[in-house]
């Protein structure tokens, strides 16, 4: 069992930068490939940027290629989702999720089988 807790989550103006962290508990938690989704009410939840369980291998959403960055310590069992050049569009709950089979980043949620409670994103203009 995997346990995640987001935080870093705040208002911040357009143009502005976030971190949000993602602290994994569970023995095995380091060997996960770790994922960042994010949900607007009422929609499904999207992709926004993947990494494999070593840190070797990113994959990001093109709507947030060269703003947002995915990294981790694993020493830590930490993910984080670095934040800039925040656009309005990017306001959202934001997820982390775990997926245990150490396969390919799947951009889907289905393939991730923890989640965390979600930390709001609100980008103002």
């Amino acid at each position: 069992q995997v346990q995640l807790v987001e935080s870093g989550g705040g208002l911040v103006q357009v143009g502005g930068s976030l971190r949000l962290s993602c602290a994994a508990s569970g023995r095995t938690a380091s060997s996960y490939n770790m994922g960042w989704f994010r949900q607007d009410p009422g929609k499904e939840r999207k992709f926004v940027a993947g990494i494999t369980a070593s840190g070797d291998n990113t994959r990001y959403a093109d709507s947030v290629k060269g703003r947002l960055t995915i990294s981790r310590d694993n020493a830590k069992s930490t993910v984080y989702l670095q934040m800039n050049s925040l656009k309005a569009e990017d306001s959202a709950v934001y997820y982390c999720g775990a997926d245990p089979r150490g396969w390919m980043i799947t951009q889907f949620p289905r393939g991730y089988d923890y989640w965390g409670q979600g930390t709001q994103v609100t980008v103002s203009s």
